[in-house]
């Protein structure tokens, strides 16, 4: 084993160590609901049991629940069917005008090459200021909502010169094969799906137009009640994305075998992905408060929030 790799295994393991604090049983809940979508480490991160490890001794089941994108699992979160979950940038944002209980715990720092504005190999389409007119889909609430809006803002389109075309990922892959939508906003596995399958060919890259991040979302009354296992939790996943920043063939093969994705798609987006899990800080608050002023001035969400009020404060164990 190369020393280099060898810091990063012991650094992961001394994460997990770290948060091994004592619990008391009132301080602690039976279970732990997980949301997870189709795409990240989570599959590796289920096959290698970490997460149950870790609290297994606490006497902590840890129950894993999927979604298909963001804004429903943090609607399950809000009606506390689940805990803790994992989503893009625009998800709380939504869930924030809507009031709902949710406090951001953690974030991920994305390099911007896991979503994308796509159309077909022989579209006409080749920049953004071709989109004027064109019928685009996306998810509704999600990350690639915000892709949308902050490539429109940067090119100077209004929202009201193209045809919104809100469709959850299953029907827009169906409705981008059929070439019933001109072009779609969308996150990997799907956008290296759409690249390999039907050559989908980029027109903008999250990275071109906007800071990405990704988040820890927790439910406000279980941080409330629970915030020592919150903190265990954030660094059990932290411990997590170190292993996986150094193990992408594990990563995508774990990922492939759970979800049916074609392999070849899965090693395309996690070799393009970061998984390091890190504490909210200004520079991302403010990241995320941009999000949330650019949906405001867009007029698509009722009334402007402020970031921080939800952000709860995790300080990793040293």
């Amino acid at each position: 084993m190369k020393r280099r790799d060898f810091l990063k295994l012991s650094l992961a393991s001394a994460a997990v160590m770290s948060c091994a604090a004592p619990l008391r049983a009132e301080d602690r809940p039976k279970e732990i609901r997980i949301g997870t979508q189709k795409g990240g480490f989570f599959p590796a991160v289920k096959a290698r049991r970490t997460i149950e490890t870790a609290f297994k001794p606490l006497g902590i089941e840890i129950v894993w629940i999927d979604f298909q994108f963001g804004p429903p699992l943090l609607e399950a979160i809000n009606v506390g069917s689940v805990d803790f979950g994992y989503v893009g940038d625009a998800p709380p944002i939504f869930a924030q005008v809507a009031s709902a209980k949710i406090r951001y715990a953690a974030a991920v720092k994305q390099n911007g090459s896991t979503q994308a504005i796509i159309v077909p190999k022989d579209s006409p389409i080749k920049t953004l200021a071709d989109l004027k007119g064109k019928r685009v889909a996306f998810g509704k609430g999600s990350s690639a909502h915000n892709l949308l809006v902050a490539a429109l803002e940067k090119a100077g389109i209004a929202w009201s010169d193209i045809t919104p075309a809100p469709l959850a990922p299953a029907d827009a892959t169906a409705a981008f094969v059929k070439g019933s939508v001109d072009a779609w906003s969308i996150w990997d596995p799907y956008l290296a799906l759409a690249e390999l399958k039907e050559n989908a060919r980029v027109i903008v890259w999250d990275k071109d137009v906007h800071k990405p991040n990704s988040f820890y979302i927790v439910g406000s009354d279980f941080v409330e009640k629970y915030p020592a296992v919150v903190a265990k939790l954030n660094g059990a996943f932290a411990a997590e994305g170190v292993w996986a920043n150094s193990h992408h063939e594990e990563v995508a093969k774990a990922q492939a075998e759970a979800t049916g994705v074609d392999l070849e798609a899965v090693r395309r987006f996690v070799d393009r992905s970061v998984y390091s899990v890190v504490p909210i800080d200004a520079d991302i608050i403010k990241s995320q408060q941009a999000v949330a002023d650019r949906f405001a001035r867009v007029g698509l969400i009722p009334r402007q929030v402020n970031v921080a009020d939800i952000v709860w404060k995790w300080t990793p164990s040293t």
